[in-house]
């Protein structure tokens, strides 16, 4: 009869631990999602940024020299990731590819005219910048136009910095989350020893006596909640890196590590402060208050 109680306790008592690793390995597996959004946040917003082309369209009396020179000048700018230059003709085909027939055929000639492909780099894609860039461009008297979608680029910097903002006030409310749900977790688990707490102290045991094994076994219980969360978050990056290699987030080593040993360090003290508080309480219970 005994063997089988202590095999009922051992399960229990395994349970109740595997409870709490899950729950703080879910958490922070939460909480190193959003910590990698919030740190690359900008990288994102310049990977979206600096998919937006600028055109600049020559005239056809640009003779082959001055085109070159220009294409060296804007690819040597400051503000320039690269310059291609694309010919009317690869313009033409290019554009009877999306259009599914062959328009020059239909209209006799080709309308389209050579241009010099322009991608900025993220911190030049604002409204003022870039209508800057573009009246400079325009100052030569072989370019006919430079053309940029304007409404697409207020449209996108307004909306890097309103999800900019949002992430970071979600990794605030889930945070304060994390630490309820990881507190409560430990406080059930030391609820159920409440009992044992009290009798230890009853015989003379201290109160940092008593605390030091919950303190200890929850640490470890937070540790391992927190390799949990890691290897989690480990695939999911490794995931993402996969579908989307240019944005080549295994480059930033530094943000990875940051995000790595926050999470791992937010599990050990989360286990740390909440065990000490979840004891003390029930240190400083009466004996009738442990049946409420």
């Amino acid at each position: 009869m005994s063997k089988s109680f202590e095999r009922y306790q051992k399960r229990k008592l395994i349970s109740s631990y595997f409870s709490v690793i899950l729950s703080i390995g879910l958490v922070l597996f939460l909480l190193g999602i959003l910590g990698l959004l919030v740190l690359n946040t900008k990288k994102l917003g310049d990977h979206f940024k600096e998919q937006i082309t600028v055109s600049v369209f020559l005239k056809d009396t640009a003779k082959p020299v001055e085109i070159d020179q220009l294409q060296k000048s804007l690819a040597m700018a400051a503000y320039t990731k690269e310059a291609v230059f694309v010919s009317k003709e690869e313009a033409a085909e290019q554009h009877s590819e999306d259009i599914g027939e062959n328009f020059i055929e239909f209209l006799g000639y080709n309308p389209l005219k050579n241009s010099i492909d322009v991608t900025l780099k993220a911190d030049f894609v604002s409204p003022e910048q870039m209508e800057e860039i573009a009246k400079n461009i325009n100052t030569k008297t072989y370019v006919h136009e430079v053309s940029y979608d304007k409404p697409l680029i207020s449209l996108l910097n307004n909306n890097v910095k309103r999800i900019g903002f949002w992430i970071l006030v979600a990794s605030g409310v889930f945070t304060f989350i994390a630490v309820l749900l990881i507190n409560s977790s430990i406080r059930l688990s030391i609820y159920s020893k409440r009992f044992i707490i009290k009798t230890m102290q009853m015989v003379g045991a201290t109160k940092k006596f008593i605390r030091l094994p919950f303190i200890w076994t929850n640490i470890k219980l937070g540790m391992l909640g927190a390799l949990i969360a890691l290897i989690a978050l480990g695939g999911v990056l490794f995931y993402i890196d996969t579908t989307f290699p240019e944005l080549h987030l295994f480059n930033d080593t530094l943000s990875l590590a940051i995000v790595f040993s926050g999470v791992f360090i937010l599990g050990i003290l989360i286990s740390l402060v909440s065990t000490f508080f979840a004891t003390q309480r029930f240190l400083n219970l009466r004996t009738d208050e442990l049946y409420y």
